[in-house]
């Protein structure tokens, strides 16, 4: 199977259950791309209200270590949670 990524169209040179495959694999990478972009859309929009006072044509020293260690913090609690329901999924055998 091919894909695309210029149209977003794809052309099965394989059938049955090998191109059935392909397709979930490429759904799920296509999910993910989209997990992630929220989730920076996510911390962009709550570090940018947290750091910037008024928007100039650069940033200011602090401004700028305010939206590192904004993004930072927001990484390692995103990583936080994922593992800590990781590990409730693994207790309860799912």
């Amino acid at each position: 199977m091919s894909f695309s990524s210029d149209d977003s169209s794809f052309s099965s040179s394989t059938s049955g259950k090998d191109g059935d495959s392909e397709l979930q694999e490429f759904l799920l990478i296509e999910k993910q791309k989209a997990q992630l972009n929220a989730q920076i859309h996510e911390f962009n929009d709550f570090c940018w209200d947290k750091c910037v006072d008024k928007p100039g044509s650069k940033l200011d020293s602090r401004t700028e270590t305010c939206l590192t260690n904004c993004v930072e913090r927001f990484i390692d609690v995103s990583l936080l949670i994922t593992t800590r329901f990781a590990q409730l999924l693994q207790k309860s055998g799912m």
